[in-house]
């Protein structure tokens, strides 16, 4: 006996889920429309940048205004700079972190309740207020000018996060795992690295991001540490050379800005799965 075919019925999103996606598509084009009426104005014309009737697209692409960003002499020593010192602050941070939370995490010692809320309190306090007493401390160890008066505050800012974070990565491995690697033979520097380490990891890629994002688009330190050897500049300073008060050159400072991007966007895609493994982590915690 042949039984009557079946047709599959049409799946009818429920009215709620139609509007949760278009609310998350509208919100996905208002935060994507500045990058995009940046990477335009990158490539627009003097005439159509400062144009009192802007429109959102342009006839006539050019890239005049990134060969000006290209042929600043010093730009390649900004972008190296700024390369070392985002590089140094996310490795750096993301292994004190890491011990940090380890050691917060598996031990009990005395205050360690008044430590965990102090690193609450250090994300309470602005960068604003803390840079004059920075630039003290940085002139009195001799640090003025050099790249090691951006890296040791930014280590600094990105740590009570990071603790914060890989805190509930560490404590989500349960201990009998550590007991049972002990039994194995296994020291404790070892289970730390090569059993801890690789669990945490996407914790730390989540924390990395952060790191690397404050680090590289940081223009206060760079502006008040950096006074005189402009060698030691970073790209964001890169950018004042093309903002003049009387005569900004917009072109310049967008295309700029653009080439700063590049690498913000690489690393993404370098990290993505991780970084969604990491913050579902971090929530599921």
């Amino acid at each position: 006996m042949n039984l009557p075919l079946r047709l599959p019925r049409p799946r009818v999103r429920r009215p709620w889920r139609l509007a949760a996606e278009a609310s998350a598509l509208l919100i996905a084009v208002v935060v994507a429309f500045p990058l995009y009426w940046m990477v335009l104005s990158a490539f627009k014309p003097a005439g159509e940048i400062e144009s009192s009737e802007p429109r959102p697209w342009t006839v006539a692409p050019t890239l005049d205004s990134f060969r000006r960003v290209f042929g600043q002499q010093e730009f390649g020593r900004y972008f190296l700079n700024s390369l070392l010192v985002a590089g140094t602050v996310v490795v750096a941070s993301a292994l004190i972190a890491f011990l940090a939370a380890t050691a917060v995490t598996r031990f009990r010692f005395r205050f360690r309740t008044t430590l965990l809320i102090m690193f609450l309190v250090a994300q309470m306090v602005p960068v604003e207020a803390l840079t004059i007493p920075l630039f003290f401390l940085m002139r009195d160890a001799g640090q003025l000018n050099t790249l090691g008066s951006l890296i040791l505050p930014h280590i600094a800012f990105s740590l009570p996060f990071a603790i914060w974070m890989l805190r509930g990565f560490v404590k989500a491995v349960p201990e009998a795992l550590e007991e049972a690697a002990h039994m194995d033979g296994a020291s404790r520097s070892r289970f730390l690295w090569q059993i801890l380490f690789p669990l945490v990891f996407p914790g730390l890629v989540a924390t990395s991001v952060f790191s690397f994002i404050s680090t590289w688009n940081d223009f206060l330190f760079a502006k008040s540490f950096i006074i005189s050897d402009t060698s030691q500049s970073t790209l964001p300073m890169a950018l004042l050379v093309f903002y003049k008060p009387d005569d900004p050159d917009w072109g310049g400072v967008m295309a700029g800005s653009t080439v700063m991007t590049i690498p913000v966007l690489v690393f993404f895609v370098l990290v993505q799965r991780r970084l969604v493994s990491g913050l579902g982590g971090a929530v599921k915690d």
